[in-house]
């Protein structure tokens, strides 16, 4: 669905190809300087839309981290969607972690729903509720329903989903990313709780998120 180019994020390329240009047209000016900086930023935004390959573990019962980063947040809240108290778990990416998102279930897309807002820090409790976010819905075989926001951050400028309702995804499927430091929580469906603790690291499609009580 949202598949990478040569490794890395297809939305990255126009930027990266901007900033590669600079540095040659810097370079061949012979101004020193700014070709450093502008090789910098080239390098750096290698760095951020990298887009590595992963397997997802196939158990059943099992929702993967939809995103790299720290779990910053988990808890009761109401869901975005249902406005139904749930657990969620929140995960932070900074500007270093790949960015790509992922589904956290085999499932149907049953919503798409973009919500204009503001744009705090994403490790701030606030940011679920005030920061510019898009959540999808997602319903598993089991008839369970997850709730996955993607939330803009304080640099974040630019969410990208390609999930649509309708849409069929598999655990660890490629659906989106959010450019330049941003946040995903994850509203769990009853009789999942969460298989990851405050302050783990986790990797997108790989990360056990949470497991199906037995």
């Amino acid at each position: 669905m949202y598949n990478p180019i040569l490794g890395f994020a297809r939305d990255g390329w126009p930027i990266i190809g901007l900033f590669a240009l600079a540095t040659v047209v810097m370079a061949l000016l012979r101004w020193p300087v700014p070709a450093v900086i502008v090789l910098a930023a080239t390098a750096f935004c290698l760095n951020f839309f990298r887009d590595p390959d992963r397997a997802s573990p196939r158990e059943p019962g099992l929702a993967v981290a939809p995103a790299d980063g720290v779990v910053c947040k988990m808890g009761q809240a109401p869901d975005p969607l249902s406005g139904e108290m749930r657990q969620v778990v929140c995960i932070f990416m900074n500007v270093f972690n790949v960015h790509v998102n992922r589904a956290v279930v085999d499932g149907t897309v049953t919503e798409v729903r973009y919500i204009p807002g503001k744009f705090f820090n994403a490790s701030l409790d606030k940011a679920s509720t005030d920061n510019e976010r898009n959540v999808i819905g997602l319903r598993d075989a089991d008839g369970g329903q997850w709730s996955v926001v993607q939330i803009a951050g304080l640099i974040a400028r630019r969410i990208v989903c390609k999930a649509a309702p309708g849409d069929k995804l598999a655990r660890g499927e490629r659906y989106g990313m959010i450019k330049f430091g941003s946040r995903l929580d994850v509203y769990l469906p009853h009789g999942y709780h969460p298989a990851v603790a405050m302050g783990q690291k986790t990797m997108a499609g790989v990360t056990v998120l949470a497991k199906k009580a037995e």
